[in-house]
Order: structure tokens, then C-alpha cells, then sequence
């Protein structure tokens, strides 16, 4: 190759193409935008919901139902998002649904955490027969327990208050789920860490609060995440529980938006929805690193 070539098609350009990028960048770069072209039609479906959401908070009720739809507000109605905190308890709400999925949260993790460790951890004669029973306890729909649970929190002069909607999660499916998240991911850890840990002195609850405990924080998250998004979405535990308005949580007040005619107010309905969202936003956005790790750590990511 002379020095002239050399010259003419510079440092990383294809000798056979002196006047282009090389044919197989060309060829990756197709690709790449035939590949984002798909994932932006794939996304349409799950992202206009929640845009359809947001922008028809901002109109007036008449065009909400409108057809065609109104994707772009000409008018803003920001007046609509003041309505739903002045005119219902929206606040008040809000603080009812915040603090039972925070509480739920923070008992599951302890109550998972605890048992999946057991479990994986601890040598106990029929174990996985025992951890098979506690499986069983995903397959049951909460819509089967949930007269027997009224009954029985009826008699403990519970209804009406928020300790079912805390106590029973915390014990129930979640935790579950929870469990087998966290067995997954101590089955994973090293035997070596726990020996230096007994050769250190510390008995089997104090290898798992200072050695097991803190390296298990990318499956914590992913339990947190998990029970977080599904105590925030609760509806018909809250409707069999809940009988005051003053206790209801945030997806059984959505459906109080209704004039003096029981006419549905969906714009006002729309703007409350969309500030619900801002919780569970937040979380995930937190912590979503430790939640793609936790969920790689123990085998459940797809």
C-alpha cells in the first residue's frame, strides 16, 4: 500500500472504500436504528396509557372522553390537580396508603430476610419439604381467604381499622415471595464467609445480622420494590376492610370522584391517578440498580 492510500483513507477507513466508513459499521449502524425503530413501536402500547393519563388530567371534563383523543392540551386545566386535594381528603389518603406500604414493606423484608435464611442457611430436618409447603401459600388467590379472613378479623374487632391490611400482608403472599427471593440469593453466598464468622465467635444470628445480612442488600432491595408496588396497588382488600372514608386508602378513594349526581369527574379522577404514581416512581428509580442486581443474584431475571 503506498504512502498516497495511506493518506487518503486514514487511521480506522477501509482500504477497499477510501471514501466511506467501512461497510460493516455502516451495516451495525442499520442495524442499531432499525433496532431502536422496533423497541419505540414495542414501547407505544405501554407508554400511552400513561401519557393519555397526564395529558387528559389537564383538560376540562367535557373532552376527556372525546374522540379523537386530545394528546396534546391546548388549554391546560392545572386548576383540575388543586380540586383533588381541596375538594376530597386526597391528602389524607395519601398518608393512609404511605405509611401502611412503608410498614408492610419494612415487615416483609424483616419476616423474608429471617425465613429465607432459615431455609437456605440452617440444617433442619425436612426443610424443603417444609419451604415446598410454605410455596403452596403463592398459589392460593387472596380472593379464596378473604372471607375467612374477615370472619376472623371481624371477631378480633379489627374491620374498619388499617392493622389487616398491615398484619396480613406481612404473613401472607408477599412474604412468600419474599422468602423465596431471599433463599435463593443466601443459597448463592459462600460457605467460607459464615466459617470466618464462628471462627470470629459469632453464633448463627449474628453471622446472619453481620455477615449475611448486609451482603444481601441487592435482594432486600428487590423485595422491597416488590412489596412496595404491590401493597401501594391494594383494592379489594381496602374494600371488604375499610368502611370510613377517613381510612381509605389511595385506589379505593379514585372511585369517590363524583359531583352531587354521581356523575363520574374523570378529569379530576385522572389528576389524582397521576399523583399516585409519583411514590412508586421514586422507589423504583432509587433503587433500581441494586433491584436488576438482586434479581440477577437470585435467578429471576428473564
Amino acid at each position: 500500500m503506498s504512502a498516497d492510500t495511506i493518506a487518503r483513507t486514514g487511521p480506522g477507513a477501509n482500504a477497499d472504500s477510501p471514501t466511506g466508513p467501512q461497510p460493516t459499521s455502516r451495516r451495525r449502524r442499520r442495524r442499531a436504528w432499525w433496532l431502536y425503530g422496533v423497541m419505540v413501536v414495542l414501547a407505544v402500547p405501554l407508554v400511552f396509557p400513561t401519557w393519555w393519563m397526564v395529558t387528559s388530567s389537564l383538560l376540562p371534563a367535557n373532552e376527556v372522553l372525546a374522540y379523537p383523543p386530545k394528546l396534546f392540551p391546548t388549554n391546560p386545566q392545572w386548576d383540575n390537580y388543586r380540586r383533588a386535594f381541596v375538594d376530597y381528603p386526597l391528602a389524607h389518603q395519601y398518608v393512609n396508603s404511605l405509611y401502611i406500604a412503608v410498614l408492610v414493606t419494612l415487615g416483609t423484608m424483616v419476616v423474608a430476610s429471617l425465613s429465607g435464611y432459615a431455609f437456605a442457611r440452617l440444617r433442619l430436618p425436612g426443610a424443603n419439604w417444609l419451604f415446598l409447603v410454605v410455596l403452596t401459600g403463592l398459589l392460593v388467590p387472596s380472593e379464596v381467604t378473604i372471607i375467612p379472613l374477615f370472619k376472623l378479623m371481624d371477631r378480633l374487632h379489627l374491620i374498619d381499622t388499617h392493622w389487616p391490611l398491615i398484619v396480613i400482608p406481612i404473613f401472607g403472599a408477599p412474604s412468600v415471595l419474599g422468602a423465596f427471593v431471599m433463599r435463593q440469593f443466601f443459597l448463592a453466598l459462600p460457605d467460607e464467609l459464615e466459617e470466618a464468622g464462628r471462627l470470629d465467635g459469632l453464633g448463627p444470628f449474628g453471622v446472619f445480622r453481620r455477615i449475611a445480612l448486609p451482603l444481601a442488600r441487592p435482594a432486600l432491595s428487590a423485595v422491597a420494590i416488590f412489596t412496595f408496588m404491590n401493597t401501594w396497588n391494594y383494592f379489594l382488600e381496602p374494600l371488604v376492610y375499610l368502611t370510613s372514608k377517613d381510612k381509605y386508602t389511595l385506589p379505593l378513594a379514585l372511585t369517590q370522584y363524583t359531583d352531587a349526581y354521581g356523575t363520574q369527574l374523570w378529569n379530576i379522577q385522572l389528576a389524582a391517578s397521576a399523583t399516585t404514581v409519583i411514590p412508586v416512581l421514586i422507589v423504583f428509580v432509587v433503587a433500581q440498580r441494586q433491584f436488576v442486581e438482586g434479581l440477577a443474584q437470585t435467578g429471576l431475571k428473564g
